[in-house]
């Protein structure tokens, strides 16, 4: 196919990333691209089940065409058409996340012709990505404020190894996306949390796990408040434990972590896990955590107008986002180092 802009799949972070957010682009711009290297840096290359239901969501949800989509595929030629709008379904046959399917295809429903409804299968509560607690809790808030959100309704929770997850998201298209000034992290004010458990593991682990959270958390924070309870076995019928953790700042900052139980550990040490990862990033003096981090960048390349924020240590799919997004636009960003743990991302914005 002519006029494509080729990425090779195996520079930096060299994994699934700079699928997402090639493909999220390429919809939004209409750019044709030939995605080469797929994954190479991963011990199983190419494509998997959840990477080929990403191009796939983005090809129905652009009326696109796609070749060289297929399982272990290192190679794609990906050209889209026009978002219009409408119901889609992704399924994933594992337990890959549900999260993952929704970055790249919320980017490109925020701008369809009209109303998008996104009916995802997969995994909600996984390793190796954000839980979907984690989007709705705290990335959610971030987004609007670029000015867009979205509706979502959990359907039933979906765990490794199983998956069967199911999620509906709802999401109004905008007319623009704003830049946003974060620089200014505050004190934190409140923690809130969310410590559960599910199918046949007793709801007191629940309590112990939000407990060895507590633990840590109340050393900088007077305001900490964990909810403890067990899933419904309707929305949640197989075993798993876990936290979501949010920290709000007096400068309407909000940042997160979280963890999910193992039967390797204590679930007292599965709370402290997440705390100790939210104390982390707290330490760093940041306005988002490292997970918002590089998921925002792609609304701070669409927005128009300059965006800058404060982020702690910049990540590998950080770095690798930025030159996706580069290559594929106009768009450039800058990062000014504050420190050994400090930095603001700095971007032109569309416009």
């Amino acid at each position: 196919m002519e006029n494509m802009v080729s990425l090779d799949g195996s520079v930096l972070e060299g994994g699934g990333q700079i699928l997402r957010v090639a493909l999220a682009i390429s919809c939004l711009k209409k750019l044709s691209v030939h995605i080469f290297n797929i994954r190479q840096k991963r011990s199983n290359p190419g494509l998997r089940d959840q990477h080929l239901r990403c191009i796939e969501l983005v090809r129905d949800l652009s009326n696109g065409t796609v070749v060289g989509a297929f399982i272990g595929s290192t190679e794609i030629f990906f050209r889209p058409g026009d978002i219009v709008g409408g119901s889609f379904q992704a399924v994933i046959k594992t337990a890959g996340s549900i999260g993952l399917l929704l970055q790249v295809a919320l980017p490109c429903a925020l701008f369809a012709e009209t109303d998008v409804t996104l009916h995802l299968f997969g995994g909600t509560n996984t390793k190796m990505a954000p839980q979907v607690d984690y989007l709705t809790e705290i990335f959610r808030p971030i987004m609007e404020k670029f000015g867009a959100t979205y509706d979502f309704e959990l359907i039933r929770r979906g765990y490794f190894p199983k998956g069967g997850g199911a999620v509906v998201v709802h999401v109004k298209p905008i007319k623009q996306l704003n830049g946003v000034q974060l620089i200014n992290p505050g004190k934190v004010t409140s923690i809130t949390g969310w410590s559960f458990v599910s199918g046949t593991l007793p709801a007191f682990l629940a309590n112990k796990i939000a407990d060895g959270a507590e633990k840590y958390l109340s050393r900088i924070c007077s305001n900490v408040n964990i909810e403890r309870y067990k899933e419904d076995r309707n929305v949640a019928p197989d075993n798993s434990s876990g936290i979501i953790l949010a920290a709000y700042t007096d400068t309407d900052c909000i940042l997160g972590s979280d963890a999910l139980g193992s039967r390797k550990e204590d679930a007292e040490q599965t709370g402290q896990r997440a705390a100790e990862a939210l104390l982390e990033t707290l330490d760093q003096e940041c306005c988002v955590d490292e997970h918002s981090q590089n998921q925002m960048l792609i609304f701070m390349a669409l927005a128009s107008g300059p965006s800058r924020v404060r982020v702690g240590k910049t990540t590998l799919h950080t770095t690798t986002a930025i030159h996706v997004i580069e290559t594929l636009t106009a768009v450039k960003f800058s990062i000014e180092n504050l420190s050994d743990t400090a930095n603001i991302i700095h971007c032109t914005g569309s416009k």
